[in-house]
């Protein structure tokens, strides 16, 4: 049932008969007969559901102009448009019921498109909520000035979170709704094409590395996300409970810096 109601949310309205020559435990059998007697070529999912989910969000699309000649990159108005087409999807994106509900506009994502570095955080907070752009409040003030600290601004970088959407009273983002929002992520990642990602935070790294190491044991090495050398450390928000964090995490953006072949500001 969970497989079904999964294919639906994802936008499937039939199932070929050959989907279906599959063995159930028998204890589902009995649950999901209905709904596989209904599961055929020609008859659509949906009514064998007592409660039809929501409407399904639009796929990312493609256009012949946004394709790069063999071997060459993405231009850079090829990423603008790619990346606005993203944002307007994930702005219909209903895909989370509760976040869909409680949200005051999505937080899709700033920053050069062309950018050599992103940030990940894990999720909105109220004041990207409100404004509609990530890292904005108390701990986006501190991530600026981390930036700033690093010779760089906002705009050469490139940011945004595991989630669109902010969950209410800012918990942590479920398994769930990481996985909702991953097609948007992993289109930013394409996109951009970043030579380096930062994991802000275990949320981040969770997601992007399938690790549930703590980042204190994540951080001062390097993994491998498709072409990008990822760096984890501590959230701008776990700074502004434990300041002495700062240190290691300045020390992360020197190991930075260093692997970029980057001259670290004088400070």
């Amino acid at each position: 049932m969970q497989q079904l109601r999964s294919w639906q949310s994802a936008g499937l309205t039939h199932l070929p008969r050959r989907a279906l020559d599959v063995e159930l435990p028998s204890a589902v059998d009995t649950a999901a007969a209905p709904v596989l007697a209904a599961a055929t070529e020609s008859t659509p999912i949906a009514p064998a559901f007592t409660a039809a989910p929501a409407p399904p969000s639009p796929a990312p699309q493609t256009s012949d102009d946004d394709m790069p000649a063999a071997g060459q990159p993405l231009s850079l108005e090829q990423r603008q448009r790619k990346l606005a087409r993203l944002a307007k999807q994930v702005a219909a994106c209903t895909r989370c019921r509760e976040l869909a509900a409680t949200r005051t506009q999505t937080v899709f994502g700033v920053g050069n498109p062309e950018a050599r570095v992103m940030f990940i955080g894990e999720a909105p907070g109220a004041d990207e909520d409100a404004q509609g752009e990530p890292f904005i409040g108390r701990a986006g003030q501190l991530l600026t000035k981390i930036i700033a600290a690093c010779g760089w601004t906002r705009e050469e970088i490139y940011i945004c979170n595991i989630l669109r959407c902010r969950p209410p009273e800012n918990r942590n983002p479920t398994d769930e709704e990481a996985a909702n929002c991953r097609e948007w992520l992993d289109g930013q990642i394409a996109t951009v094409n970043p030579e380096y990602i930062v994991c802000w935070g275990s949320v981040a790294a969770k997601n992007m590395l399938g690790s549930d190491e703590t980042i204190g044991k994540l951080r001062r090495q390097w993994f491998e996300y498709g072409r990008a050398k990822v760096l984890c450390t501590y959230h701008p928000s776990y700074l502004l409970r434990n300041p002495a964090a700062k240190k290691p995490v300045w020390d992360d953006m020197l190991m930075l810096l260093d692997e970029m072949g980057v001259e670290p500001p004088r400070r």
